[in-house]
């Protein structure tokens, strides 16, 4: 069985990953490994973000997936857990009580339990949570990694190649690039914000919202950061390497804006003043700051199923989140083993 994975994001790689020790996987990208949205994501992986209590299922099932991911790749994953305190009041409360009725592992802090735990922020809020289960990853290492392991098995990676169509007649039968055609047995669309265009032409309807986001990341300070941040101001976590990571915005996981507000470099030195209160004895400057657009579906929750016999869609926001579950299961589905139930919620047949 040849299967033709296109995109090699994190889910394209996470999918190759779980496919190529059961089949001939090939995979298919216009530019690089995590050249799109992967490599410009702040890599948390988190389940204390979700729209309902099935999609937090989903992601609390992702949280596992990468625990075994990790055990058998050791990806890089730091399992460093979140300290959150976005909102205050009722807010606050209503997230505690909703997590906790969840059975998602989840522990008010008071000011002084959250100093023990980051000494070095100066600002300590009076009421924190502590959700000790997620993590965060540097999103590209770990397509790469997923590459390499895919590639281990016999998978063959192709970069620089385009795809231009998609061959059919009863049942999809591969390819057309910009090289030429490429015959399979199937093909997975693991394609971000391009999705809604590919699958325009076949008359498949997948609504995409336009969601930038710019991210930066500071110079190289010593161990500052225990646990990923997330305050009214947005988020911060700190690579292994000592550099600080921080979204531009102060809604990452619910940005509505469909563009930047300003230029990028201008929203970085207000992100950074904004964080600069949080740790006044270190001075921070940062050194780079990416524009990434982000695949959400209309609705805002994942695309994944097959929508034609032969081709199959996965694309989703929190792809970092996701990936090692969705891996998983669209190997299991593609190879015949059967499609979770839960994956029906999330079909892209809900745009027709």
């Amino acid at each position: 069985m040849h299967i033709l994975i296109i995109g090699a994001g994190i889910i394209g790689a996470a999918i190759a990953h779980s496919l190529a020790p059961h089949a001939r996987v090939t995979v298919i990208e216009a530019a690089t490994p995590a050249g799109a949205a992967s490599g410009k994501s702040f890599g948390w992986i988190n389940a204390s973000f979700f729209a309902n209590p099935a999609h937090h299922a989903l992601r609390a099932q992702a949280i596992a997936a990468h625990r075994r991911l990790d055990a058998r790749l050791r990806t890089g994953t730091q399992w460093t857990g979140t300290l959150w305190w976005e909102e205050t009041g009722p807010a606050f409360d209503a997230l505690r009580d909703t997590l906790q009725s969840l059975d998602y592992p989840v522990r008010e802090l008071d000011a002084g339990e959250f100093q023990r735990l980051e000494p070095n922020i100066a600002e300590v809020p009076t009421r924190s949570l502590l959700f000790a289960s997620e993590r965060a990853v540097d999103p590209a290492a770990l397509t790469d990694r997923l590459l390499a392991s895919a590639c281990e098995n016999g998978a063959q990676l192709w970069l620089g190649t385009a795809l231009t169509g998609i061959t059919r007649n009863a049942r999809v039968t591969g390819i057309l690039t910009d090289q030429g055609a490429i015959a399979a047995d199937h093909v997975i669309l693991a394609t971000g914000t391009a999705t809604e265009a590919l699958l325009a032409p076949l008359g498949i309807p997948l609504p995409m919202l336009q969601r930038p986001g710019a991210l930066l990341r500071t110079q190289r300070l010593p161990p500052l950061i225990n646990h990923v941040l997330a305050g009214p101001d947005a988020e911060l976590r700190q690579l292994a390497e000592g550099a600080l990571v921080l979204p531009a915005d102060t809604a990452h996981q619910s940005a509505t804006a469909d563009s930047l507000p300003d230029l990028m470099g201008a929203l970085a030195d207000a992100a950074l003043v904004r964080f600069a209160r949080l740790l006044p004895d270190h001075p921070l400057h940062w050194s780079r700051v990416t524009l990434g657009y982000r695949p959400v579906p209309a609705d805002g929750l994942p695309a994944v199923g097959e929508v034609l016999p032969g081709l199959t869609v996965a694309t989703m926001h929190s792809g970092v989140t996701l990936a090692a579950l969705i891996g998983e299961q669209v190997a299991a589905g593609v190879l015949g083993q059967g499609w979770d139930a839960a994956l029906a919620t999330y079909h892209p047949r809900r745009f027709a």
